[in-house]
């Protein structure tokens, strides 16, 4: 059953980005804004870690994760050194991510050459 769920939380996620490009007519970063800002809130009123718990990586995968793990380093953070942690905390839980997009997309730029 865990699979199952993770396929449908995820794809719902999925379904809800494709008709916010598709019917409402945003552009791939806006939806993907969207997405970031709607993990945010969810994770910071404490309603996405038991998504998470629930499907799996059908929640832990898509980009609304990403929002949900800057407010939860964010927190976690302020909780420890204060308000600055608000701004540090956000860096610090999600920089092995960010470093290794950007490791792998300039290995990639290395490898292959782009169309242009």
């Amino acid at each position: 059953m865990t699979f199952f769920w993770a396929f449908i939380i995820g794809g719902l996620i999925c379904v809800i980005g494709q008709i916010m490009m598709d019917v409402f007519k945003l552009t791939p970063a806006h939806t993907m804004s969207t997405l970031v800002v709607t993990g945010t809130i969810l994770g910071g009123l404490g309603w996405y870690d038991p998504l998470v718990k629930f499907a799996g990586a059908g929640a832990s995968t898509p980009i609304s994760s990403f929002g949900n793990s800057l407010v939860k380093g964010a927190l976690m953070e302020a909780e420890t050194t204060g308000i600055i942690g608000v701004l540090t905390g956000i860096f610090e839980i999600t920089s092995s991510g960010i470093s290794a997009a950007i490791i792998f997309g300039f290995m990639a730029a290395i490898i292959f050459k782009p169309k242009g």
